[in-house]
């Protein structure tokens, strides 16, 4: 597992290299700052970890404190449900939320679970014949319509479907930009009402998927989302194609949402559990050497 969140930070790491190219036992507060605007922490977010180091020589273990602090509310517990599990995926275009999808679905078959697919990004026909293709290749069952088709109707026969055949896990993709915000919010609290027409509490968890390599300016889409239909938790992907691995910490402080998952690769294995420990770990170890 640590494998993966190295793969996932080698970009933030290389980049880091740049400002400290050797590590060291200690670094002042001011080297400190650097490191952390380098890789991508909001600025406001570096001033309130530098503010509350008293002491002039920073250690590994006083930055790794501060680090796990704004990384406080990113542990995801599972909710009660009666199966099947039924799991809405939001997020922007070109997120990843797709592919995310097509992880998902690969994890829980992996574990023995069965799954369905409901193709509810109606908007794009790309996003209803690239889950297709993915529901082929993992040889998963879907319900798809064509473009322009009620998606909250898709999420309804998606979850019937999967009631009457004792399907563990439903997944449902959802519309990523409609003409206006408004548009988008109308849709997913329509989605949400159907997922619990069709069945009562649904849906169980609602997923946002941030693309990693925006940076700091992935909190702005997630504040809205969270505003417009509430999230559980996120997903966020293509961390190992950023050197922006710190605006996780930006992310998680802003939000006070889990971090369920973050991709680290196209692989459908590349999606792994967030580990807050591993993650800071991770790039601590690109910092600082032990004291001897």
């Amino acid at each position: 597992m640590f494998g993966f969140i190295k793969k996932g930070l080698s970009k933030t790491v290389a980049a880091l290299k740049v400002v400290v190219p050797k590590k060291k036992v200690t670094f002042t507060k001011e080297e400190l700052e650097e490191i952390l605007l380098e890789a991508d922490v909001e600025y406001d977010l570096v001033d309130i970890i530098i503010n509350e180091i008293y002491q002039g020589k920073v250690t590994r273990e006083i930055l790794r404190s501060k680090l796990l602090a704004t990384l406080a509310h990113t542990r995801y517990i599972e909710p009660e449900f009666t199966a099947p599990f039924v799991e809405l995926v939001v997020g922007v275009n070109g997120a990843g939320k797709t592919t995310t999808i097509s992880k998902l679905a690969y994890k829980y078959k992996e574990e023995g679970k069965s799954v369905i697919l409901g193709a509810g990004d109606t908007f794009r026909a790309a996003a209803i014949e690239q889950l297709t293709l993915w529901s082929k290749k993992l040889d998963i069952p879907i319900v798809a319509s064509k473009q322009g088709h009620d998606s909250s109707a898709v999420a309804y026969d998606t979850i019937d479907s999967a009631k009457s055949k004792n399907i563990d896990h439903v997944i449902i993709d959802t519309a990523g930009r409609l003409h206006t915000q408004t548009n988008l919010a109308n849709e997913l609290i329509k989605i949400n009402r159907i997922c619990d027409k069709s069945h009562t509490g649904a849906p169980h968890r609602t997923v946002l998927v941030l693309d990693g390599t925006q940076g700091n300016s992935a909190i702005a889409q997630a504040k809205a989302f969270n505003e417009m239909i509430g999230i559980d938790g996120i997903i966020i992907t293509k961390l190992d194609g950023t050197a922006k691995g710190g605006s996780i910490f930006s992310i998680a402080y802003a939000l006070e949402l889990p971090i369920i998952y973050v991709g680290v690769g196209e692989q459908p294995e590349d999606l792994i559990p967030f580990n807050k420990f591993e993650f800071v770990d991770g790039l601590l170890d690109a910092l600082f050497v032990e004291e001897e």
